[in-house]
Formats: structure tokens, C-alpha cells, sequence
């Protein structure tokens, strides 16, 4: 699988742009889309899923054009939109039982046995026979990402996947992904929440206001951040002055100050020591510090 993004821009009747000459070449396993809300994300990955049509661009998708193949192209995806819905009536297994004769399961027992099986994998097998709306919240959520998987697709993109999912579906959810990802498949992973990039994904982009502003392996983000992460501790006046002057990661009571993890260009005056950045330093860092220059 190899998905082609060339100068793609979408701009809105308002005049807003909400992607602006995107360019990513993306292959097989996990590709982590990372950016704060309103960044585009939505947009390029419902252009992706033919559900919208670019101002300006072209998208390949294993040699397909996708707007001159939509329909070969839909035959390859599996996605779970961020705001997932389904009908109110059915039952769980019901409503799965029907995503899967749209993804192309057309023997009943064959489909029955899916059905079953992804019930399973996603903790939802002793909620089978209970009305699709009146699961919780994670558990509806965990019932889209068993629709967008249940057809064993060749492209699976999925936006915001674990939105109302705690800790513990969390874990879940990246654990199907993760060995979902080990086989001939692309999957697309569209979120803002770092930790759902830095335990799964081989490769990222950062997108930021429609625009892609790095992508690379999650280590060589990290390694751009190497020098720009310090912890500090400090209180009082200081405290309010460091929180103007760099980006604040964690602050943590220690004693009568804070003991903060803070990124910049430059170190904290006084005692700053450095420390291993992470993932998560390397976003806000880049976000904070880099984007301001180039923008």
C-alpha cells in the first residue's frame, strides 16, 4: 500500500484554508497525524475517504487516483470517524453485523462468526444484545473502531480513535492496532494526543494550521529536541515568570516551589538542569519555539 499526497489544499465557501499545500507519502504500518485541534486533520482524512473533494491537489492510492477511482478506493478503506454515529435501534451486534455486509462479508455464517470474534477483541461481547445507544460513551467508541476493522481493509484510517476511551481501552485499542499493523495494511492514526503516536507509530507528520510542518520517525522529532528540555525549581515570582517566558510541560509541588519541565531555544537562568526529551516535549517544543519562526 502507498498513499501519495501532492500540493492538496481545501479551502471552504468562507474563504477559510483549512489545508494548505499538503505533500506526505505514506506506506505500510502505522503513520501517526499529529496536531492540535482546528490543525486540519479532519479535513485531509476525509478527503482521504473520498467522503470530500479537494480545492486543489492530487491523491494516489496504490496507483488509484482517488477521484477518478472512488469506488475501488472505498473497497480498501476501513474509518471511524471522529464523530461516529450509527443507527439507534439496532442492537450491538446488529449494527456490526450490518457494517460488515457493507465492508463485503456476504456469507451469514461467515459474518456471524466476524461479528462475534470483533465483539470479542474490542470487550463488547457481553454487550451484544443491548441497543447500540444505550452503551457509554467508550464503549460506542469501541464499537466504531470494531466497524472500521471488521472488513480486514488494506487502508484503515482512523480520527481521534480514542476520544472517551480510558486508560485501560486505551491500551486496548493501541494493542489491535499494533498487531493489525504488522501485516500488509496502512493505518492512518489522526490525533491529538501524543501518547497515542509514541507507542504505535513508525512515522509521523505534524500538521499545523492546514500545514505539514515535519515529517520523519517519532526518534528524529525527539533528536530536534535534544537541548531545548529543562527541569527547574523554582517558586514564587520566578515561577510566574518562567510560565511567560517558555512553554510549561509539568509542574510538580516540591517543597515551597514547583519543580517544572519547561522547552525553549535557550535555558532558564539560575539552576536548569537538562533533561531526555520526550515525545511529548518534542511536539509542544516544535509547536511553541520552531513554528513561531517559520510562520
Amino acid at each position: 500500500m502507498k498513499i501519495e499526497i501532492e500540493h492538496l489544499s481545501k479551502i471552504y465557501p468562507n474563504n477559510k484554508k483549512a489545508l494548505n499545500n499538503v505533500n506526505l507519502e505514506i506506506g505500510n504500518g502505522m503513520f501517526g497525524l499529529l496536531g492540535p485541534n482546528g490543525a486540519g486533520k479532519s479535513t485531509l482524512m476525509r478527503i482521504l475517504v473520498t467522503l470530500m473533494l479537494p480545492t486543489t491537489g492530487k491523491v494516489t492510492i496504490n496507483g488509484m487516483d482517488l477521484q477518478q477511482d472512488r469506488g475501488r478506493i472505498r473497497q480498501l478503506i476501513g474509518y471511524l470517524p471522529q464523530d461516529f454515529r450509527f443507527f439507534s435501534k439496532l442492537r450491538t451486534w446488529e449494527f456490526l453485523d450490518y457494517a460488515a455486509g457493507l465492508a463485503g462479508l456476504k456469507q451469514k455464517n461467515i459474518r456471524r462468526q466476524k461479528v462475534d470474534e470483533w465483539l470479542e477483541r474490542v470487550g463488547l461481547f457481553d454487550a451484544r444484545d443491548r441497543q447500540a445507544n444505550k452503551l457509554s460513551g467508550g464503549m460506542k467508541r469501541r464499537l466504531g473502531i470494531a466497524q472500521a476493522l471488521i472488513g480486514e481493509p488494506q487502508l484503515i484510517i482512523v480520527d481521534e480513535p480514542t476520544t472517551g476511551l480510558d486508560p485501560e481501552e486505551r491500551i486496548r485499542f493501541r494493542n489491535i492496532l499494533s498487531e493489525i499493523g504488522q501485516h500488509d495494511v496502512t493505518i492512518i492514526l489522526s490525533t491529538h494526543i501524543v501518547g497515542d503516536i509514541s507507542s504505535v507509530c513508525r512515522d509521523l507528520a505534524l500538521l499545523n494550521e492546514g500545514r505539514v510542518q515535519f515529517t520523519g520517525s517519532p526518534e528524529t522529532l525527539i533528536e530536534k529536541t535534544r537541548g531545548h528540555v529543562w527541569k527547574v525549581t523554582t517558586k514564587g515570582v520566578e515561577y510566574d515568570l518562567l510560565k511567560e517566558q517558555y512553554a510549561v510541560i509539568s509542574t510538580i509541588p516540591s517543597g515551597d516551589g514547583w519543580e517544572v519541565q519547561v522547552v525553549g531555544e535557550v535555558a532558564p537562568e539560575g539552576h536548569a538542569e537538562p533533561i531526555e526529551p520526550t515525545l511529548e516535549h518534542a511536539y509542544v517544543y516544535f509547536m511553541d519555539e520552531v513554528l513561531t519562526v517559520i510562520i
